[in-house]
Order: C-alpha cells, then sequence, then structure tokens
C-alpha cells in the first residue's frame, strides 16, 4: 500500500524543548513498525506528525515518494485509531464505521456492505445496533479499528491502543491485529510503552528516548545485538542485570569479578576486548536473567533476598548494596529458596560487556551473530509470542525455528 520515509525529522516547541531529534526513519510497503521507548521519548510526538496532528519543525516526510509536510491530515490517506478509542457516544457501532464514507457522500448501499464486511471481519456482525456504551473494552477497541478500516488508507496509524485494557484482553487484542494486519497487508505503525508488545507484534522495532532513535532493528536484533546499555535494559522482561565490575587481562585471558569470584571471560570474548582501547578497567558487565542456572558444585554462592515461584519458572532477586536489584531466572526443578546460599552457574558465552564511560556495548553473545540478519517475519518465534499470556518474554536460541 505505502512506503513511509521520515528524513531529518525535529519537532521543536515554542519554549525550545526538542520532542523529537533528527528522527530518520524507512517504513517498508506492508511492514508492521513498533515506536517504543518510556514515556516521554517522542514516539506519540513522531506518530502524531506522520498523522498531520502535529507540524514538522524541521525535516522531510514521505509517502510513497510524495513530499506531506504541507499536506493536510485529511489528504495524506492515513487512519488513525486513538488510545481513547473516541468513538461517537451517541452513534450505533454500525453509524460509527460508516461515518467517514457518509461524510464522503458515499451512497448508502456502498456504505452498509462495507460496514458489514468489516463488521464480518472484526466480529461484530451482532453488535451493529449497539451503542458504545454497551459494548465492553475489547468491542470498543474493535469498532475503532473498523472505523479505520472503512477508508481503506494506505497507512494505519496506532496509538498505545492496548493501554486501557487488562492484562488478558491486551494479549487477545495483540494477535488479533497481528492477524488483521496480515488480512489487509497495509503499512501499520504502531506506538507503545510496552516492549512486550513490542516484541510480539513488530516486524522492526523503533526504539526512541528522550526525543532521539537510538535503534531501529527486528525484535531479535534488538534482543541479542543491543547498541547500547539503554536498549539492553529496555528490551526483554526481566530487564538484563548489568553489573559495574572490573575487566583484569593475564596475557591473552580476561577475567571479571562478579559476586565474590573473579571468573575467566570465555575465548570467543578475546577478539572484542582485545579491540577495547579503554585504559580504564572498569566495565559493564551484562547477563540476562535466564542465562543463570542451579549448579551444586560451583564456587559462585549468593543468597536471594526474594523468590518468586512462577509455575514452570523461579525467580531469584539479589539485592546489591548500591539498591540495584540482580534478577536470575531457574527452572521449577531447581531448589532455590531465599536467605539459604545457593550454588549458581552462569553461561559467560552468552553474556554482554558494554563500556562503562559510553555504556555502547562492546562484546555481544556468540550466538547472537547467527541471528543477526534474521527477521522476526521469517521466524515462527511471532506467533507463537502472541499467544502466550505470560508478561514476560523469554528467548532461547533453541526456540526459533526457520519457517519453510
Amino acid at each position: 500500500m505505502a512506503k513511509v520515509k521520515l528524513e531529518g525529522i525535529y519537532k521543536i516547541y515554542e519554549n525550545g524543548f526538542e520532542g523529537a531529534k533528527d528522527i530518520n526513519l524507512e517504513i517498508n510497503d506492508k511492514e508492521f513498525v513498533v515506536l517504543v521507548g518510556p514515556s516521554g521519548c517522542g514516539k506519540s510526538t513522531t506518530l502524531r506528525m506522520i498523522a498531520g496532528l502535529e507540524s514538522i519543525s524541521k525535516g522531510d516526510f514521505y509517502i510513497d515518494d510524495v513530499r506531506m509536510n504541507n499536506i493536510s491530515p485529511k489528504d495524506r490517506d492515513i487512519a488513525m485509531v486513538f488510545q481513547s478509542y473516541a468513538l461517537y457516544p451517541h452513534m450505533t457501532i454500525r453509524e460509527n464505521i460508516g461515518f467517514a464514507l457518509k461524510m464522503q457522500k458515499v451512497d448508502k448501499k456502498t456504505i452498509e456492505g462495507k460496514v458489514n464486511e468489516i463488521a464480518k471481519t472484526l466480529k461484530l456482525e451482532e453488535l451493529l445496533d449497539r451503542k458504545p456504551a454497551q459494548l465492553s473494552g475489547g468491542q470498543r477497541q474493535r469498532v475503532a479499528l473498523g472505523r479505520a478500516m472503512v477508508r481503506n488508507p494506505k497507512v494505519f496509524l496506532l496509538d498505545e491502543p492496548l493501554s486501557n485494557l487488562d492484562a488478558k484482553l491486551r494479549v487477545e487484542m495483540r494477535s488479533e491485529i497481528v492477524r488483521l494486519h496480515k488480512k489487509l497487508a497495509t503499512t501499520f505503525i504502531y506506538v507503545t510503552h510496552d516492549q512486550i508488545e513490542a516484541m510480539t507484534m513488530g516486524d522492526r522495532i523503533a526504539v526512541l528516548n528522550k526525543g532521539e532513535l537510538i535503534q531501529f532493528d527486528s525484535p531479535l536484533n534488538l534482543y541479542y545485538h543491543p547498541k547500547n546499555r539503554f536498549i539492553a535494559e529496555f528490551i526483554g522482561s526481566p530487564k538484563m542485570n548489568v553489573i559495574e565490575t572490573n575487566l583484569h587481562r593475564d596475557g591473552s585471558n580476561y577475567y571479571v569479578d562478579i559476586f565474590g569470584q573473579r571468573l575467566a571471560l570465555p575465548i570467543s570474548k578475546t577478539k572484542d576486548l582485545l579491540r577495547y582501547t579503554n585504559q580504564n578497567n572498569k566495565i559493564l558487565f551484562g547477563v540476562r536473567s535466564e542465562e543463570f542456572s542451579y549448579k551444586a558444585n560451583s564456587n559462585i554462592k549468593v543468597k536471594f533476598d526474594n523468590v518468586e515461584y512462577m509455575g514452570s519458572d523461579t525467580y531469584g532477586y539479589l539485592l546489591k548494596e548500591n539498591n540495584e536489584v540482580i534478577v536470575m531466572r531457574f527452572d521449577s526443578s531447581a531448589p532455590i529458596s531465599s536467605n539459604i546460599v545457593i550454588p549458581i552457574g552462569i553461561n559467560m558465552e552468552n553474556t554482554y560487556i558494554f563500556d562503562c564511560q559510553t555504556e555502547e556495548c562492546i562484546s555481544f553473545p556468540k550466538k547472537s551473530s547467527g541471528l543477526s540478519n534474521l527477521s522476526i517475519e521469517n521466524l515462527s518465534l511471532k506467533e507463537e509470542l502472541v499467544k502466550s499470556d505470560k508478561s514476560k518474554i523469554t528467548i532461547e536460541t533453541k526456540e526459533y525455528q526457520k519457517v519453510n
């Protein structure tokens, strides 16, 4: 339907505040792109500039290579779904869905046909004569989607459409929206602060922070190959554990001090570290919760302040002196309890090293290189994650197989 391009986009307000700084994005035709980041990062501002609801202070915005900066919102052939649904309370669902066509003076028979077709797609046939107040949150969200669909736009914009729903309904609606995207084969740009939604829905994800685009990549590359500490901690739940420690060198061997032990780094990291020119021996050592394990004969011992039993998994929480929390995930069969000494192992191959000053990632897990060119649309992972109702993302190499 449409290719979207943002070149050096800025949003500068009258008081000088920069809501968006030099945003560069190229979104392919029929792609599902998610803009994600913490509150105030500029994702909704960027979406509103695409929609034409906010003016662009500097830069160029294109749809199918046509510059849209000065084109009015109604002429951009874009449909937007808001967080608040924005349905007309005095109209029936039928009237809400068909309202845009009525304003375009489309004949009643055509409107009725399109409304019925969309209602069937969204499973709203039995609700067409009700009013929004008589519908659940999930049903209202489907009506909002239907009202956008009826215009058959080039681009769908969705601004945190699931944030008002309960956890179970959010999971169901994630799946609905992904299926809808596949059926419509249209460009979707989706804004959320929830990285679980981003990981399970997007073909590619743009991570923003403080108005800047930090990294634009596939979900797997963001997870395994983060550009810096911010991406590493933001993508994945629980977030990556990042520990400030000392890096030691003995000939061609490198060591780090972790949990009271000096641990050897694997040979696979030697090449990365030989290129590391910072003379300060302080580094940031990153390890995800799933890379810990219970190991009865290990010299590494910890005492958890809190333990959560989640059925298939057990989570141990270790509070450090600086009030940072280290989270470890274990198989439910592991004998993990709080306030007793537990021997643990660490998969050192799958750890990260960040520069202590710039916080840029200088060494990635070896397994990330095998996934660096894979897009989530080519993997069976995406639909499996959408079906899951767990409130966490856990990614292991064995779970991903290419779709034939």
